[in-house]
């Protein structure tokens, strides 16, 4: 009886350590656009770097409760978000954010910011950047993180003597609270952020005291392990001395190009808002983890 309960018992030791090891395995097999979310941070010594890029262009607004065509604006977003692992619990990551702007207004074509002139229709520069740290609060929890950083203007004026929008010259302290969390089949993730900004330190700017929520939800399906499709809602709500808010809705997809680069390629319609032009926005970016 004593040599049975023996053998089973080896049996289910054996047992474990297969499914263990099964699990481990699945684990690492994993692609980076499975594993690296916005919400995993970086081990100690490694690297992340994502160049994104947004083109926004509107031809119609909704101001003082009423929804009309205007001449078209576009506006482009270029970012640089560069972060590094630094701890050795893997709860920690600094980094710096670097945001360049090319605008144009008076309706010309949307592709003309990729002219990055400054003239009587356009303006461009290097507008602002921000020191962050990204970090784990809790350590049992390693799918809920939050990115701090802290906005720094560079240009002096927001509009020039023609009109033409950059980017604003207040400050801005910024918490994004991401959480994701992926079914159990493994072929869908669901992801969530709650953004929060606060925006001081300069009366001339209209988005001077000033608070923003701005929560999103996107939902990822995985056909291959190197492969993603999406679908997500947006939304944008300013309280303070300006008031403004929007919602958008789009989709997208990655595609892991190599063990190091991932691409991503989104596409957002603005659905409804107040105070604001309602367009639609087209959205690639380059991600370099190492």
């Amino acid at each position: 009886m004593r040599t049975k309960s023996l053998k089973i018992i080896v049996a289910l030791l054996f047992i474990f350590n297969l499914q263990s090891y099964a699990q481990e395995a699945t684990s690492a097999d994993k692609s980076n656009i499975q594993t690296y979310t916005p919400s995993k941070l970086l081990n100690k010594g490694q690297w992340d770097i994502k160049f994104f890029n947004n083109l926004y262009t509107e031809t119609k607004g909704t101001y003082d409760g009423v929804k009309s065509d205007k001449d078209r604006e576009t506006y482009f977003t270029s970012t640089l978000d560069i972060f590094t692992g630094i701890s050795d619990n893997n709860r920690l990551n600094v980094g710096l954010l670097l945001e360049y702007r090319s605008n144009v207004i008076n309706n010309k074509s949307a592709t003309s910011v990729f002219g990055f002139k400054d003239d009587v229709n356009s303006r461009n520069g290097l507008s602002s950047f921000a020191p962050a740290l990204k970090w784990q609060p809790i350590e049992s929890v390693g799918n809920f993180s939050i990115q701090s950083a802290f906005h720094i203007p560079i240009i002096s004026d927001e509009s020039d003597e023609n009109g033409v929008y950059l980017d604003q010259t207040a400050y801005t302290f910024q918490n994004r609270f991401f959480y994701d969390y992926t079914l159990p089949s493994g072929n869908w993730q669901l992801f969530t952020e709650l953004n929060t900004e606060y925006n001081f330190g300069d009366e001339d700017s209209f988005a001077n005291k000033t608070f923003v929520l701005a929560p999103g939800v996107f939902m990822s399906y995985f056909p291959t392990d190197k492969s993603t499709i999406l679908g997500f809602a947006q939304h944008y709500q300013r309280f303070g001395d300006f008031m403004q808010d929007f919602t958008s809705v789009g989709f997208g997809g990655k595609y892991q190009l190599n063990n190091t680069l991932n691409l991503e390629v989104l596409y957002s319609k603005f659905v409804r808002g107040n105070d604001t032009g309602l367009g639609q926005s087209f959205n690639i970016g380059l991600r370099a983890l190492f």
